[in-house]
């Protein structure tokens, strides 16, 4: 079932509660500590947004730190990009598994905090917002469509077209110059031989669907070069890649219609694609309930009646938090 707020709490108050939460768990004063309680006296809405951030707070303990861990490298490399003055030593976490709560509430509601995502924004030419598909026109006239939450950049020097794939997912329909083109995913490259395919980043590597034409797909640049036809997909990692497979193409690219279609998946990894479209953060708190197997078409406008749906069929509990958290267990 759904657990609606007693009180309307506004994200100006859940801002502030978040902020609460993160003092009071790094060695607060006395004024600290005397303000704190001003603040919540002072509207009833501040209790219920410091009620529900204490339930996230709870939620986040266990992926705390090692988010922590992954973001510190990523806050460095962001600092490096943007050629500000280094640090003398590499960013740390003054107060442990708290301020690693703190971040991971932080990217949870949507307060802005995500380095990785700036980071790979910086150097990209073109990028879609979560919940957005779109298209664009390439100086050769190539089109790409960009899936929800992706990020691509355009080098077309040196004799070739190059596009490098930084976050999620393109679609590439792709115009006969004479000169190359590449799209580099990870370590490896699909090098086009025909007109029209998709490139999805996967955990380290990335998967190579083919609607018409043929692709030339390499997991590193020292591997054999496998060729992709209609109707084919190959997803590689760590340099090296699998036979390709026969698939839908049709089907697994509908999403440039609006359509997510799904043949005996896990929860998890639908729930990963919805997330794509949501402009906050859903976790799944169950690991049997992750694991369940789900097929069916579904439409990506909307993750929310996507996930009533299928808290109808699984029999899962969900709670909204602070209005930007959806937790299914």
């Amino acid at each position: 079932m759904t657990h609606s707020p007693r009180v309307a709490v506004t994200p100006t108050q859940e801002q502030a509660a978040l902020a609460w939460l993160c003092r009071l768990h790094d060695q607060p004063s006395r004024g600290d500590q005397a303000r704190f309680s001003l603040w919540l006296q002072a509207d009833p809405a501040h209790v219920e947004a410091y009620a529900q951030a204490q339930v996230l707070w709870a939620l986040s303990e266990g992926p705390a730190s090692s988010l922590a861990r992954e973001e510190a490298d990523v806050l460095q490399g962001l600092l490096e990009a943007m050629d500000r003055p280094k640090p003398a030593t590499r960013w740390r976490w003054s107060a442990g598994l708290a301020m690693a709560a703190c971040l991971l509430l932080a990217v949870s509601i949507g307060l802005g905090f995500e380095p990785r995502r700036w980071l790979d924004d910086l150097g990209a030419d073109y990028v879609s917002l979560p919940g957005q598909v779109r298209t664009v026109t390439l100086a050769d006239q190539s089109a790409v469509t960009l899936d929800t939450d992706s990020a691509i950049s355009v080098d077309f020097s040196a004799g070739e077209r190059h596009v490098r794939l930084r976050r999620g997912s393109a679609f590439f329909q792709v115009t006969h110059t004479g000169a190359p083109f590449v799209v580099d995913a990870e370590d490896g490259e699909a090098r086009v031989l025909g007109t029209q395919f998709e490139v999805r980043l996967q955990p380290g590597g990335a998967r190579v669907t083919v609607l018409s034409g043929r692709v030339g797909v390499r997991a590193s640049p020292g591997a054999p070069q496998q060729i992709l036809a209609a109707n084919q997909q190959v997803a590689y990692a760590e340099g090296s890649a699998p036979p390709p497979q026969p698939v839908d193409s049709d089907q697994l690219l509908a999403w440039r219609q609006g359509w997510l279609n799904y043949s005996k998946v896990t929860l998890a990894e639908v729930v990963q694609d919805l997330g794509r479209y949501y402009p906050g953060r859903i976790l799944v708190l169950n690991d049997s309930l992750a694991a369940r197997r789900i097929s069916g078409s579904f439409p990506n406008k909307d993750p929310r009646a996507v996930l009533d749906s299928l808290q109808g069929v699984l029999g899962f509990e969900q709670h909204s938090l602070l209005g930007r958290v959806i937790v299914l267990r």
